[in-house]
């Protein structure tokens, strides 16, 4: 395995007797999309603004190709492009006037009319930032944040406030910047989005590291059990529900027959990990034979549930009550 390009240990951050970031600790390998999750309030942006440069940290350590940010976040600037949450343009600016101008920043810039290409925006190459969609204005984002040409690509919370299929669109471009040979650092509170675009991640919590690996990893490590969703035909629900509830009194591998609401004709069926192989042959007794059978998918809400011990609620208000310890 490669060297990481990103080390964090130990990172702590304080604001006054708040703690933003508490022994925080990951690595990150060049070329993969390494996510830090977590949600409103748990240190994230704190985290990333730290492994910058642009915060000082109160302990621990943040190399980035092996330099010490916090020493000399000068030697690095040009290896980072950051793409932080609350960025914004002047409203009159147009793409290519921002493009043309976050380029002259850099010794050795990438061509802006390449990143419109990448990002899709030359269509929109003329058109002044206050007249962008959403989704536009983050595509623009990440374009000005790959302007320099850097190694690592920090994104912060890229898609919040974009809708389903803006946001979509959005993990389309992240894979695809990280096909030209960029490593991204994607800030996100969305589940869905670091289960679909990490390579790796770390779910950060009250400023604490509470679980990381794969997604796949995190999700298949999770013990306990399983919930079988069955619908039956009209016809069959009560008696169907007869079976499954006499099944959960007799049988200590299902633990709970509930229906999923009171108008649809599906019953959840939660127990062990071994709930199904008790479910149909109790079906097949009683010659029941439902219209689908599926097993509910778990997630990485489940895990920050078995790791917290509270439902992932993206929302909450922030733990920290200083302004700059958001997020």
């Amino acid at each position: 395995m490669a060297d990481p390009i990103v080390e964090v240990s130990n990172l702590r951050k304080t604001y006054g007797p708040k703690t933003a970031v508490d022994d925080v600790s990951f690595t990150v390998q060049p070329g993969e999309i390494f996510g830090i999750l977590g949600p409103n309030g748990a240190g994230k942006t704190t985290t990333v603004e730290t492994l910058a440069g642009l915060r000082t940290a109160d302990g621990g350590t943040v190399r980035v190709r092996g330099v010490d940010t916090q020493r000399d976040p000068a030697a690095v600037r040009d290896v980072l492009g950051v793409q932080l949450q609350e960025a914004a343009l002047h409203d009159k600016i147009t793409v290519g006037e921002a493009l043309r101008l976050f380029a002259g920043f850099y010794p050795d810039p990438a061509d802006p009319a390449e990143l419109l290409a990448l990002l899709d925006l030359t269509e929109h190459v003329d058109k002044q930032f206050a007249r962008l969609s959403g989704g536009q204005k983050q595509r623009l984002s990440i374009a000005l944040a790959l302007v320099g040409n850097p190694e690592i690509a920090i994104l912060d919370e890229l898609t919040t406030g974009l809708d389903p299929q803006a946001r979509r669109a959005t993990w389309d471009l992240v894979e695809r910047v990280r096909d030209t040979g960029v490593t991204v650092l994607l800030v996100t509170h969305f589940m869905e989005e670091a289960e679909r675009l990490c390579d790796r991640l770390v779910v950060i919590d009250a400023g604490r590291v509470v679980a990381e690996g794969t997604p796949a990893e995190l999700i298949d490590g999770l013990e306990g059990g399983r919930t079988v969703v069955v619908r039956f035909a009209a016809q069959d629900v009560d008696r169907g529900r007869a079976v499954l509830d006499s099944l959960a009194d007799r049988d200590p591998d299902v633990h709970r027959v509930e229906r999923v609401d009171g108008t649809t004709a599906e019953v959840a069926v939660s127990g062990s990990r071994r709930v199904l192989f008790s479910l149909v042959p109790a079906l097949a007794a009683a010659d029941l034979v439902p219209d689908d059978v599926r097993t509910v998918t778990r997630s990485l809400e489940d895990v920050f549930l078995a790791v917290t011990g509270r439902t992932y609620d993206p929302e909450a208000a922030p733990a920290l009550a200083t302004e700059g310890a958001s997020s």
